[in-house]
């Protein structure tokens, strides 16, 4: 039957504001649904007739021995009672555009000059009952979204969820981590799928640019930089939308290192600056690795006046930094971390000497199971060799930390750091045998 034809059996308005009637309609609960109309003074019959479904059927969902779960039958339900769409994370219904008034025969679509004639029209006559329903419908969604009494215990567990992902590895495979990750990810939809409290959203938001970032820097790890670059836009959204413009620089901080990271360091440098400017001028974890990234971009682009700039802002931030700034996560800059980058800037200036110290002691800050660290670290001490004249021992020194690997880290950010030491290696050298030999083992 063609559900124009069928006059809407309207929720009533105390029904709607109802917080528990509200967290019914999140869950798709028909039984509480049916059941409140019902006692709202709608019979079985007539939500029957207004969601073309059989009596039987209404009667049964209402005693909880039946439910409703296709979606074109929880369409017609949310049409017929005029349920808001976005109470089940739907899109707004035709009807919710049409008019001002609770009726499907006047469509007048989406147009909001349209709604403003209504609107001018409905007042002409002073606040009749007419214009006062117009005036409700207006208020109505915008006022549900306000104030939701939304269950936020999963959410603050996804949120301390994040913080301990924050932590890095722990000596577990990246392929696992992420898997959690983006599981956990997944349960923030209901979240964004319905209106909440604005302080709900800003929270969700947040979270869900901590959590997106972080799935991509395990991409990133992994050697899959597309995807990780599409993870890092998701984050970048979220950031923006909580409204925390550390996050969002921090995003992009991390995002810099995408292109940074797979020979593309001029755009990691544009990157890495959007990201300074929106960490601003104060001694913040996101400035002090914006600077940092900065630094290794500039470097890598041959650009050593910026580099070392860049590198002296990241020194300074760093000596200005709070202790829970300086938290050993990747959501934070400890200081581990920072001689992490730059033993990278300083080995891609050749300057071998503070490289060296900066390795040195970003390992004695490094916990016995950070494989990643240990072996990016490794690799810079092998280019510095290389930088030094060692060639042949720098070689061998990156074939030892390719075959320590363990499998789940044989690709990525390791291998690909390793090839940029076989690529600046000059060419007369290729037929030694240690530069043969690392070849073959990036090949394999």
């Amino acid at each position: 039957m063609d559900e124009l034809l069928q006059a809407p059996a309207q929720i009533p308005l105390h029904l709607l504001n109802d917080p528990s009637f509200a967290r019914a309609v999140q869950r798709r609960d028909f039984t509480t649904v049916f059941t409140a109309a019902h006692e709202a003074g709608i019979s079985f019959n007539r939500i029957a007739e207004a969601c073309d479904m059989k009596s039987e059927r209404v009667s049964r969902v209402a005693r909880g021995e039946a439910t409703v779960t296709a979606l074109d039958t929880v369409e017609r339900v949310v049409d017929g009672l005029r349920i808001p769409g976005a109470l089940l994370g739907l899109a707004a219904r035709p009807w919710e555009h049409s008019s001002l008034t609770p009726h499907p025969e006047s469509d007048d679509g989406d147009d909001p000059m349209n709604r403003r004639q209504i609107l001018r029209g409905a007042l002409a006559a002073g606040l009749t009952t007419s214009a006062l329903t117009a005036l409700t419908d207006t208020r109505q969604p915008v006022d549900l979204a306000l104030a939701a009494d939304t269950d936020t215990t999963i959410l603050a567990d996804l949120e301390s969820a994040a913080e301990t992902y924050g932590y890095g590895y722990h000596g577990q495979a990246p392929t696992r981590v992420l898997a959690d990750l983006v599981s956990d990810f997944a349960e923030l939809r209901p979240y964004l799928d319905t209106p909440q409290p604005v302080a709900t959203r800003v929270r969700v938001c947040h979270t869900a640019g901590q959590m997106a970032g972080m799935i991509a820097i395990v991409l990133h790890d992994l050697g899959a930089r597309k995807e990780a670059r599409k993870w890092f836009a998701t984050a970048s959204r979220a950031a923006q939308e909580s409204g925390d413009g550390q996050l969002h620089a921090w995003v992009l901080a991390r995002e810099a290192m995408v292109p940074l990271n797979y020979g593309a360091p001029q755009a990691a440098a544009r990157l890495a600056e959007q990201a300074r400017q929106a960490a601003g001028n104060r001694p913040t974890a996101s400035a002090t690795l914006a600077a940092a990234v900065a630094a290794r971009a500039y470097a890598l682009s041959h650009q050593p006046e910026q580099a070392r700039q860049a590198l002296t802002a990241a020194d300074q931030f760093m000596g200005r930094l709070d202790a829970a700034a300086q938290a050993d996560t990747w959501l934070t800059h400890g200081e581990q971390k920072h001689h992490v980058h730059l033993s990278h800037a300083y080995t891609a200036l050749g300057d071998t000497r503070h490289a060296h110290l900066s390795q040195q002691r970003a390992l004695e800050l490094s916990a016995p199971t950070s494989t990643m660290t240990r072996s990016l670290l490794a690799v810079d001490a092998a280019m510095c060799l290389h930088h030094d004249g060692d060639t042949e021992q720098a070689c061998r020194r990156a074939v030892a930390v390719l075959n320590d690997l363990p499998t789940a880290y044989r690709t990525g950010l390791v291998h690909q750091r390793a090839w940029d030491l076989y690529r600046a290696v000059p060419s007369p050298h290729h037929n030694e045998p240690a530069v043969e030999n690392l070849r073959d083992i990036l090949a394999a």
